[in-house]
């Protein structure tokens, strides 16, 4: 049941709200807003109705995304022709050159909505700016790759050595207190055991940014040892143990300069690793297809036990580690029930 209509409601206020949440989410909602953007929604059914009224006035603006001015100095009336019914949109020909640098801007228009009334859509799942691929290693550890990154795992009896060619990735660790896993990257060695790190490799420097755990650097030894060795027979560390949090740069410019530790703040490391987020959206889809989406990318995974639910269908737009906030606005908004289990995994059900 929708939440009582605040005394208060303007639908102009309303209308200001829509337009400022799509610019946030356009760039990218924090848990805080995303949280903020939930209870926005489910406060009163009319929120719903202007941010769908906006989301389908910027989709039929959006193929002028396709314009370029160096090209014509007014945009082709073909990218706004529809395809069934072209009288329907003639009185948007107006604002457009004036809407077209906004268009640029934010061609792409996220939405939360619940699908009613009328035929549904066919369903779709688009991922936007799709940053990076996933690998899982024989050993089941998990590396994120930046576009143009090239690695080579060498594993052995004693060790799991991963070579990075160039680029950046992001590592998380399984635990084998047996074989230390190394990364190596410009003549340093990245040590592990099971943890998470991001690292970077071009010409000018390596720089290792631990998110979970702690890591140690050394210069490449051929033979890797385990870690239950003596301590003298381990290579010298070049900088102290990292530990979560604290970031690395090694110059590899062949001068003589001490390695830069530094210690980041939430923001800054989030920053840092924005290149493996990812925007999923979803139009029309079916809850089921959108948890699937969640659960490929993430370690929390969700589950929905009420197959009326999983046939429930969404729009949405959310950045593809936004697990939490994502079970926040279907709590808030579509009748569920989330029920957590341990630290892995959500369990979603209709609310009773």
């Amino acid at each position: 049941m929708p939440s009582p209509a605040p005394q208060d409601f303007s639908e102009e206020r309303a209308a200001d709200e829509a337009a400022a949440w799509v610019l946030r989410c356009d760039r990218g909602l924090t848990p805080e807003e995303q949280d903020d953007f939930s209870h926005w929604l489910a406060r009163d059914s009319r929120h719903r109705e202007q941010w769908a009224r906006h989301r389908r006035h910027w989709d039929r603006l959006a193929p002028l995304a396709q314009w370029r001015p160096e090209h014509s100095a007014r945009p082709n009336p073909d990218l706004l022709a529809p395809a069934a019914r072209p009288k329907r949109w003639v009185w948007l020909l107006a604002p457009l050159a004036a809407a077209a640098s906004i268009v640029l801007f934010l061609s792409l228009w996220p939405a939360v909505t619940p699908e009613v009334g009328g035929p549904a859509p066919v369903a779709s799942t688009v991922v936007r700016e799709p940053a990076s691929t996933r690998r899982i290693l024989e050993d089941g550890s998990l590396v994120e790759l930046n576009q143009g990154a090239v690695l080579h795992p060498e594993f052995s009896a004693t060790a799991r050595r991963v070579r990075l060619e160039h680029g950046e990735a992001h590592f998380t660790v399984t635990k084998d207190l047996a074989r230390p896993f190394i990364v190596t990257a410009g003549g340093v060695d990245v040590w592990a055991v099971g943890t998470a790190f991001n690292v970077r490799f071009d010409t000018a420097s390596l720089e290792v940014l631990v998110t979970e755990g702690r890591v140690r650097l050394s210069e490449v030894r051929p033979t890797a040892p385990a870690f239950h060795e003596p301590a003298a027979s381990l290579p010298k560390p070049l900088v102290p143990a990292l530990d979560a949090g604290q970031r690395v740069v090694v110059s590899l410019t062949g001068e003589a300069q001490q390695p830069r530790i530094a210690t980041l703040t939430a923001g800054e490391i989030e920053r840092v690793l924005a290149w493996q987020h990812r925007m999923l959206e979803f139009t029309s889809a079916p809850l089921a297809e959108i948890v699937a989406e969640f659960n490929r990318r993430n370690r929390v995974q969700l589950a929905v036990s009420d197959p009326e639910l999983a046939a429930v269908r969404i729009s949405a737009s959310f950045r593809s580690d936004n697990v939490d906030g994502f079970v926040r606005l279907v709590e808030l908004g579509f009748g569920v029930q989330a029920e957590r289990r341990g630290a892995s995994q959500i369990i979603l059900r209709k609310a009773p």
